[in-house]
């Protein structure tokens, strides 16, 4: 296996992912959106191609060639919280992918999920791959849209012989965070702008041991197996302690209120229902900070050699890259 092609290349798990392909001395091919130059790939050895997810016959040309194909690409905005772009981009785009993998006849096949596909857990007792779904309840069409996209690729290994593997990340901290997604908390942390935390709590997980059980995922592993890519359970009350130590801040000393956080989210999605802006915090976010969404990464650990590195190692490189970056000026 040498040659892999990657969607979603400039996210930040496709960032950090890539460059752990090329370590590996994999020759990679990016699919990028047509018109986009990303910055976290300047300077890469690497082929990029302009695609449209969408456009099921130039996914199919620019995969030619590949002995693997790693599928990142996805929408991930929680706002709005339904839209048709989900399903076209979340569904149709992974079946276009999909589709091509088993046209090129690939040896691996590698849908990246979420762990949100799986219902969530305690601390002491985490959610597994085999727990059963439980974030309908939250009406957020990404969730429900990877989801989907996951139980037709599991359909696809089983009825058309797809090599696939899905694996499925918790929440990713680390470098590369362009946008930045997770990282806004990282930031938000080092200015010290975080008053409060919520009753809740996630699976934390550095994105580099994302990238790592992602790569061995193309030799190790079996098809036709899905395997949460996580890290650390802890409540945010607990990671914020650790986080704002590792930037030099205080952590926030209070815990706001469920129904404080609960009625701000509402009066957020009312905000962005009647601007049309997207709001800062919206009522299915304000529910999931208050909910505890811990997962068990044992079976990739095992069966994966998932990495667990601790969650100040995966901070301090997020936040020597925004300072780098001059995100913190």
């Amino acid at each position: 296996m040498k040659k892999i092609f990657v969607t979603g290349p400039d996210g930040l798990l496709g960032s950090n992912l890539v460059r752990l392909l090329l370590e590996k001395g994999y020759e990679v091919k990016a699919m990028i959106q047509p018109g986009r130059e990303p910055k976290t790939l300047e300077g890469l050895e690497l082929e990029k191609v302009a695609c449209d997810l969408l456009d099921a016959e130039k996914v199919m040309e620019a995969s030619a060639g590949a002995d693997a194909i790693i599928h990142v690409a996805a929408i991930t905005s929680v706002w709005p919280s339904r839209g048709e772009i989900y399903h076209k981009v979340n569904v149709e785009g992974t079946r276009n992918v999909a589709r091509a993998a088993l046209a090129h006849k690939v040896q691996r096949f590698i849908y990246v999920g979420s762990a949100s596909s799986y219902g969530f857990g305690t601390i002491d007792k985490a959610g597994t791959e085999e727990s059963p779904y439980q974030s309908a309840k939250y009406g957020l069409d990404y969730i429900d849209t990877k989801r989907q996209a996951q139980l037709e690729v599991m359909e696809m290994v089983e009825k058309e012989g797809l090599p696939g593997i899905v694996v499925n990340p918790t929440f990713m901290i680390g470098p590369y965070d362009s946008k930045p997604s997770s990282g806004a908390m990282i930031v938000a942390a080092a200015k010290g702008s975080i008053p409060s935390y919520t009753s809740g709590g996630k699976n934390w997980v550095a994105v580099k041991d994302v990238a790592a059980g992602i790569a061995n995922a193309l030799t190790m592993g079996k098809i036709g197996e899905a395997y949460i890519l996580g890290g650390e359970n802890l409540s945010y009350k607990d990671a914020l302690a650790r986080i704002c130590k590792t930037v030099g801040k205080p952590a926030p000393g209070f815990q706001a209120p469920s129904f404080l956080v609960k009625f701000a989210g509402r009066m957020g999605s009312l905000f962005g229902s009647l601007t049309g802006k997207a709001p800062k915090l919206s009522y299915p976010m304000a529910w999931i900070a208050c909910d505890g969404h811990y997962f068990s990464p044992e079976k990739a650990i095992k069966d994966l050699n998932l990495p667990q590195t601790p969650l100040e190692t995966a901070v301090n490189d997020a936040y020597n890259w925004f300072k780098e970056n001059a995100y913190l000026d």
